[in-house]
């Protein structure tokens, strides 16, 4: 049985003519720069969001780098992450002319472990770090309450890299359920065509609570200026394609159905693991939804996980890579090599020593999670890794 990784194609299917009609409708206005879908999408995804403004951008990664140049990180600067990230969250640091600054990952979660966070910040004597980027990984948050008091008692911005996590809910401590994105200065979006809400090329989105800095995240967008040609401040051409925004408007209105089928298929692959040995012999750990348990019956259906991607810790990783592989079953790794242990950061700094976010890179495995991934589908997947696992 062929299982791939992802298959837009079964998402298309149902869509592609009302696709096709919408992108011919952009086509047909001769309006290729912003226009009325992009504003529309614009107003969606705050309203989604439960913010005031959001700003579209040309991809998740110029997502984070405009939300930096707005709060004018550059040269002598440092920026707080997570090491066990895609490269943008690192790569826009710098790009910037600042630097990243790691603190290990929760090893159950796979996001910034607030304890090892704090310790970073308190050994910054001379205070240069001045924001943190919390990255709410696979479709779930961070924990943004603990986040959000650290980053306000050292007086920093926090600008949460929610690429893999539109719809994601977070419970504060008061019970209240908060959207990935909403509750930092800025949340960043990707619509990378492998996400949640995915487009048909590259995408971002920006959101925030903060009306005047939205303001400035749609003249950074469009080159620094307001009006046209005058422009008070440097920025870049990082416009949203209003070909992607009337694709993702459709998508939109999938996205809750889309979310709900990922953690069904991720309730079943955990009942299928739990009927096998792998388990309790500690070869396989399945992904834990921490905020699942915040949920009341009335809150069924929260976004605690959205399962863009579902990752397992596994024994004897790349071997069990390659044999499923040869059953025809998709697979991948994210992330195999930890952002401070990349080439590019050789003779910028130290290389710090982050265990647990590098035993995360050395052991996880993803398996296919898409929402038309049938349950035939996946017990056929949860038998190739036990027969792996008896050879």
């Amino acid at each position: 049985m062929k299982i791939p990784l992802l298959d837009l194609g079964s998402q298309l299917a149902p869509l592609r003519e009302e696709i096709i009609a919408a992108v011919t409708c952009v086509i047909d206005s001769t309006t290729y720069i912003q226009g009325p879908e992009v504003v529309s999408l614009e107003k969606e995804i705050a309203e989604y969001c439960g913010v005031n403004n959001a700003t579209g951008v040309s991809s998740g990664t110029d997502a984070l780098l405009v939300a930096l140049m707005a709060i004018k990180i550059g040269a002598g600067d440092r920026v707080l992450t997570t090491p066990y990230s895609f490269f943008a969250t690192m790569g826009v640091i710098l790009r910037c002319g600042a630097l990243p600054v790691f603190a290990d990952i929760d090893p159950v979660s796979f996001n910034i472990d607030p304890v090892a966070m704090r310790e970073v910040l308190e050994a910054d004597t001379d205070r240069t770090i001045k924001a943190v980027i919390p990255v709410h990984l696979y479709g779930q948050c961070a924990d943004m309450d603990a986040i959000l008091a650290i980053a306000q008692e050292y007086d920093i911005a926090v600008i949460e890299d929610a690429a893999q996590a539109i719809g994601a809910e977070y419970p504060d401590s008061k019970g209240e359920w908060h959207k990935s994105g909403s509750m930092g200065l800025a949340g960043c979006y990707s619509f990378f065509p492998s996400k949640n809400l995915g487009g048909i090329g590259d995408g971002g989105m920006v959101v925030s609570i903060d009306s005047e800095f939205g303001e400035s995240l749609k003249m950074l967008r469009n080159h620094g200026a307001k009006p046209k040609y005058f422009h008070a401040i440097i920025g870049g051409n990082f416009r949203l394609d209003p070909i992607q925004a009337t694709v993702l408007r459709i998508k939109l209105k999938h996205l809750e159905k889309w979310h709900h089928a990922r953690r069904e298929n991720a309730a079943t692959y955990n009942r299928l693991f739990a009927k096998t040995s792998l388990l309790d012999e500690k070869r396989v750990k399945t992904p834990v939804a921490i905020y699942e348990k915040a949920s009341n019956e009335s809150e069924f259906d929260r976004n605690h996980h959205i399962y863009n991607q579902y990752v397992i810790t596994v024994e004897n990783r790349d071997a069990l890579i390659e044999f499923l592989r040869s059953k025809e079953i998709g697979c991948e790794i994210y992330y195999p090599l930890c952002l401070h242990e990349q080439k590019c950061l050789e003779g910028l700094m130290e290389k710090p020593r982050l265990p647990r976010a590098e035993r995360a890179a050395r052991s996880t495995i993803a398996l296919p999670i898409y929402p038309e991934l049938t349950t035939v589908m996946q017990e056929y997947v949860v038998e190739q890794i036990v027969a792996f696992y008896q050879l």
